[in-house]
C-alpha cells in the first residue's frame, strides 16, 4: 500500500476486447492488482463497461477511480484506478483520431485521448496522463504513412497537454503509444514534451505477438514519461512486469494480456 515516501505506479494495456474469455482474464488481473504494491494503475483498451466494473468492483482497494463515461466503454477505454485520493479528473479526446473509411475506424469508434488524473502525494502535487494512441496497423513509423501522419498529429497534441501542466508539480505520462523505442516519432516526442523516458534504451518488446503475427511488431510500444520539478531531487526506477502466466480460471493458466506492463517507482 502507499508508502509516504514512496509512490508506486503501474501502466498495462489489458487487452479488454470482446472476446469470450475476457472477463475470467481481467478478473484474474484484479486478484493480483489487489495483492500488489501499487498506489495507481492506468489501464488502457477497455472496450465495454462490463469490463470496466469487473476492474473497478474487483480493486476494492482501490477507491479513486478516474474514466470519461461513454456509449458503450470509457472513453478512449481508458481507467486509472488509485489509493490515493484524486484532486480531480478530466478526459482531452484527439483532435485527430483518424479517417472513417480505413481500419483507424476502430480507434474514432472508442474516441481515443488522454485522462487526466491529479493527486497530491506528500504534499506534492501529482499530474498522470493516461493514454492510448492510434494503432499503426501498417508499422509505418517515419512520419509519412497514413497512420504516422495521424500519430504524430496525436503526439503533437500531448507533448502541448504535457507542457500545460503545472511546473512545479511531478509529471507522469504512461500507456499503449503504438510507436517503438527509437523510431523517428518517438524522438519527436520526447523534444516536443521535454519527458524522460524512464526505459530509454530499453528494447525489449512489450506487445506478445499472436501466433502467424509478423515478427517486426514485437517491439517497446508501452511507455512510462516523467518530468520533475528541478528543484526536487527524486530517485525514479522503471521495469517491465507481468512477464509471466498466472492463473486465470480453474486451474488455467495465462498471461493476463497481451502487453506487458510498465511499473515505476519515485521515491523523495
Amino acid at each position: 500500500m502507499q508508502s509516504k515516501n514512496q509512490l508506486s505506479l503501474l501502466t498495462l494495456n489489458c487487452f479488454g476486447l470482446w472476446l469470450p474469455t475476457t472477463k475470467r482474464r481481467l478478473t484474474a488481473l484484479t486478484r493480483e492488482l489487489e495483492q500488489s504494491s501499487y498506489d495507481v494503475v492506468c489501464l488502457q483498451e477497455i472496450q465495454l463497461h462490463t469490463y470496466q466494473r469487473t476492474l473497478v468492483d474487483g480493486c476494492t482497494s482501490y477507491p479513486f477511480a478516474s474514466h470519461e463515461p461513454y456509449v458503450h466503454c470509457p472513453k478512449g477505454g481508458l481507467l486509472t484506478l488509485s489509493r490515493i485520493p484524486t484532486t480531480g479528473a478530466s478526459f482531452e479526446p484527439y483532435l485527430e483520431r483518424g479517417l472513417w473509411y480505413t481500419p483507424m475506424l476502430l480507434d474514432r469508434l472508442f474516441f481515443k485521448g488522454m485522462l487526466i488524473t491529479k493527486f497530491t502525494w506528500s504534499g506534492i502535487p501529482i499530474v498522470v496522463i493516461n493514454t492510448h494512441l492510434l494503432a499503426n496497423f501498417a508499422g509505418d513509423w517515419d512520419r509519412h504513412g497514413m497512420y504516422a501522419r495521424v500519430e504524430a498529429k496525436q503526439l503533437r497534441q500531448l507533448a502541448e497537454t504535457a507542457r500545460a501542466q503545472a511546473v512545479d508539480s511531478i509529471l507522469i505520462v504512461v500507456g499503449d503509444f503504438n510507436i517503438p523505442r527509437g523510431s523517428r516519432l518517438y524522438h519527436d516526442f520526447l523534444a516536443q514534451s521535454g519527458l524522460t523516458d524512464l526505459l530509454a534504451g530499453d528494447t525489449r518488446p512489450t506487445l506478445r505477438l499472436p501466433p502467424g503475427a509478423p515478427s517486426r511488431f514485437a517491439l517497446p510500444i508501452d511507455y512510462a514519461l516523467v518530468r520533475v520539478p528541478a528543484e526536487r531531487g527524486f530517485k525514479i526506477h522503471a521495469d517491465l512486469c507481468f512477464l509471466d502466466k498466472y492463473q486465470i480460471h480453474n486451474g488455467y493458466h495465462g498471461y493476463l494480456s497481451d502487453h506487458l506492463g510498465v511499473k515505476i517507482g519515485i521515491t523523495a
